[in-house]
């Protein structure tokens, strides 16, 4: 049974589309308009968000190894590889909710996700959405402390 899985199993993973081995970088942003004033960047390490006093703070850190070992592991749990490229859509109402991007580059394929915070759908692909959306926040708020900057 353990060769049959381990046969049936191995061109799977070898051949999925999205590797840890395979990433490159990843940005994440989010914000209320469209121009998404909070942003990350793993392949320059720069951080840039509104302050609680409407300031502009930029940061620089890098991401380890294990935080992305960490965050690739959760989107594989998550599904985010099966998500659609838009969750909700753009409306006049979406100036006034979060619009978050998430996008993960490997090598050959990256995935992009938008989110809107007015979505109305699927409340499972909502959780799951807001969940990675979490772990990405929390992953970069880990980095940032320990950069110490």
């Amino acid at each position: 049974m353990i060769i049959y899985c381990y046969i049936y199993y191995k061109p799977i993973i070898q051949n999925a589309p999205f590797r840890k081995d395979d990433f490159v970088s990843m940005q994440y942003s989010y914000g209320l308009k469209d121009t998404l004033e909070n942003t990350y960047d793993s392949k320059t390490g720069v951080y840039q968000y509104i302050n609680n006093k409407d300031s502009v703070v930029t940061k620089k850190f890098f991401l380890k190894s294990n935080d992305v070992l960490y965050m690739h592991r959760k989107a594989n749990e998550i599904g985010l590889w099966n998500f659609p490229d838009t969750i909700g859509k753009k409306s006049d109402k979406s100036r006034l909710v979060p619009r978050y991007d998430i996008t993960f580059n490997y090598k050959k394929k990256s995935k992009h996700v938008t989110i809107y915070g007015d979505f109305d759908g699927n409340p499972k692909l909502l959780d799951a959405a807001v969940q990675m959306r979490k772990i990405i926040q929390e992953t970069l708020l880990q980095a940032e402390k320990r950069s110490g900057k």
